[in-house]
């Protein structure tokens, strides 16, 4: 990567791992980029306000019901103490990828493309791994969809809290991009960001199934995220980020032959969306790498925030987004190799091609 620092590869002394609760500073409504105002409590932290965000999903009266009922089962559920809720997700993990041949063969496949040294033993062993993971992540999904969610925040950490008011100096007035994947428990990120009192809207595409989009916004509005529908997001991601805002934005997944570019991801050409790049280069926004990562232990986790990465701007846009988009694939390539257990593999992340009608890499 091109930046001035790798982003596996930030100074140790700029670690300083904060109890997130202890430091965060959130006030109600969104806080501006970079803005604390002392220890939270109880009564800071915001108030849901998921069920008028779903009611803007125009729910009619069953899935009303239906989300209703989610949301009570996602209560009941967490009232699991730990020594049962973990155990269930990481069963439930194992099981999906005994049963679900499909994803486990795609999982496979792009392991063979990422770690073609490795041995086929070794790249089921990741992907079984990575099937626990999202296991252990369910599980702390019901604990944030449920009772008790402020808790949750006690186990992340964070490594460089600081770097956000370094940069609203840097860069007065302007907001920032996070560039970050789905990857460790990537729906605590935003959350455990959130919970540190630095307002972060997330873009959500809204799902089919509207009483289940009208949960997961419930919950991610009520830890304090703000959510942009993809539908309307260009235009509002720019007015966030001349707010001041932080937007986080996963950017591991595979694009439309209309709005990709094509750079190297673990060596092979993947179609990647070039509006991220793009957005920084009209918004002059900074872009930062931010990762949360599970620990050793499978219930901690601590938010790795690196440098931000260096964009080239020569004039010439369409060379300038080639290779910036290239940079920010590297970042996230780099945290994948690190931790490969952690990644969700089971995405055709390489399903559309350089030329159209290849052949594709998944059976």
């Amino acid at each position: 990567m091109a930046s001035a620092h790798s982003p596996l590869s930030s100074p140790e002394p700029n670690r300083v791992e904060t109890p997130i609760l202890a430091v965060a500073g959130l006030s109600r409504g969104p806080a501006p980029f970079g803005s604390r105002s002392g220890p939270a409590k109880a009564s800071d932290f915001p108030l849901a306000r998921g069920i008028a965000q779903s009611a803007a999903l125009e729910l009619g009266t069953k899935d009303r019901v239906i989300f209703w009922i989610l949301v009570a089962v996602m209560h009941a559920l967490s009232i699991l103490p730990d020594f049962i809720l973990y155990p269930l997700g990481v069963a439930g993990g194992w099981l999906v990828c005994r049963l679900d041949q499909r994803h486990t063969r795609i999982g496979i496949r792009n392991l063979e493309i990422a770690f073609p040294e490795r041995s086929d033993a070794e790249r089921r062993r990741i992907l079984l791994a990575s099937y626990k993971n999202l296991g252990r992540t369910a599980a702390e999904y019901i604990r944030l969809g449920g009772f008790f969610y402020r808790r949750l925040g006690r186990r992340v950490t964070y490594n460089r809290v600081d770097i956000w008011n370094e940069l609203k100096k840097k860069y007065p007035g302007k907001g920032a991009l996070i560039l970050t994947a789905h990857f460790g428990n990537f729906e605590l990120l935003p959350a455990g960001h959130a919970l540190h009192g630095f307002q972060i809207s997330l873009v959500h595409h809204t799902q089919r199934f509207v009483a289940g989009d009208a949960l997961m916004t419930f919950i991610r509005e009520r830890a304090g995220v703000q959510i942009i529908r993809k539908h309307k997001a260009a235009r509002e991601m720019l007015r966030t980020l001349i707010r001041g805002d932080l937007i986080g934005i996963p950017f591991d997944q595979n694009a439309k032959r209309s709005e990709a570019v094509w750079v190297p991801f673990f060596g092979e050409l993947a179609a990647t969306p070039a509006g991220f790049d793009r957005l920084a280069m009209i918004a002059g926004s900074a872009v930062v790498p931010a990762f949360i990562v599970r620990r050793a232990d499978g219930r901690s986790h601590i938010i790795e925030v690196y440098d931000e990465i260096e964009q080239q701007r020569t004039g010439d846009k369409e060379a300038d987004t080639v290779e910036n988009t290239a940079r920010y694939q590297k970042a996230i390539e780099e945290m994948v190799r690190a931790h490969p257990e952690q990644w969700l593999w089971t995405h055709r992340r390489y399903r559309t091609r350089p030329v159209s009608g290849s052949p594709s890499l998944y059976d």
